[in-house]
């Protein structure tokens, strides 16, 4: 992958972690860009959103605000936690962007988010106590926003959870270490593969940026999991906007089931820098040749301006003239055996 030549006038280094592979010879990437105050910066369109677009989006007029306060739909929840004693391979969303998933008798918990935010309750509650899940290998954390990345969750995790491992992007593991008080912490950067035992995990692109407080933008990376093992392969996009970053996957990997956010996109000017719509996300999975698009991070935080159940409804409308990839709508908290 090719950095823009935007990205290359800022870039005054680059960094990675030096005990893990790159899946990239070095000819192609010498590792994460870094600008000249060390802060991260994405492949293809460096983040450039300021206050004062903050500012003017609160400020812009909402032309789907009627529609949105009608919109009654929510997500249905099945209350079950039978796959935890299961031992087939398994994908359960857990709302937003959390999944369980089980691969060659791995346990993977990603962005485990259990809990509302502040003023940012939850529309769908969460289908199981998180004090079931135990004993799991791998804990995997894509960025340090608050919808991905959450305290509480991960101090309960890592109490009921002592042996397992957290994989996550450069940097952050000065808030896993701290919440956490593991020791087992791997820190990727773009295109390197995880050290795991019976699966597969590498930490790609993703169009973001990353800023948990108002001083540390883009202090810490951001990114998307491929999971693999016996001929199963898993993408999990992470938050992204648009980019070539989406379709080079499919290059490396073939993907079987990609799991890619298709909501908070309204308005498009303000969203475009930090999430797909539901027509760019399955354009992407096309892209990437993906047999199955599993769509996440919509119906559970009120995050955009568009109406919660829009973005199913858009996808419904693309399955009537797209046979290709396949789109699975997972009930939150429901057994998707693959």
């Amino acid at each position: 992958m090719q950095l823009s030549k935007k990205t290359l006038s800022l870039t005054k280094g680059y960094e990675s972690n030096p005990n893990l592979k790159t899946i990239l010879p070095e000819s192609d990437w010498q590792g994460t860009p870094i600008d000249e105050k060390g802060n991260f910066i994405n492949v293809e369109f460096p983040f450039e959103m300021g206050f004062a677009d903050v500012l003017k989006l609160f400020r812009s007029e909402r032309p789907q605000a009627a529609e949105k306060k009608a919109d009654e739909w929510r997500q249905p929840v099945i209350e079950n936690q039978n796959y935890l004693t299961d031992n087939r391979d398994v994908i359960v969303w857990l709302g937003h962007a959390s999944f369980f998933i089980r691969l060659n008798g791995k346990t993977l918990l990603i962005d485990p988010v259990f809990n509302g935010m502040p003023s940012l309750p939850r529309l769908s509650k969460l289908p199981l106590n998180p004090s079931e899940f135990r004993d799991l290998d791998y804990i995997l954390v894509s960025h340090n926003h608050r919808d991905h990345c959450d305290k509480k969750s991960l101090k309960l995790l890592a109490k009921n959870n002592p042996n397992a491992t957290y994989l996550t992007s450069l940097r952050l593991d000065k808030y896993l270490k701290k919440w956490t008080k593991s020791s087992d912490i791997q820190t990727a950067g773009w295109y390197q593969q995880y050290e795991t035992d019976g699966i597969d995990i590498f930490f790609l692109p993703s169009r973001h940026w990353c800023r948990r407080y108002l001083w540390d933008l883009n202090t810490e990376l951001w990114g998307a999991f491929v999971i693999r093992v016996n001929g199963k392969t898993i993408y999990f996009s992470g938050d992204t906007g648009k980019g070539e970053h989406l379709k080079e996957v499919g290059k490396l990997f073939d993907i079987d089931y990609c799991l890619i956010g298709v909501g908070a996109y309204s308005p498009e000017w303000f969203m475009k820098e930090s999430h797909v719509n539901p027509s760019d996300a399955f354009d992407a999975a096309k892209n990437m040749n993906a047999k199955t698009i599993i769509p996440m991070h919509f119906g559970t935080f009120d995050l955009s301006f568009e109406p919660v159940g829009e973005p199913l409804r858009v996808l419904k409308t693309i399955a009537k003239r797209e046979a290709r990839p396949k789109i699975k709508h997972l009930t939150i908290g429901d057994s998707f055996w693959i």
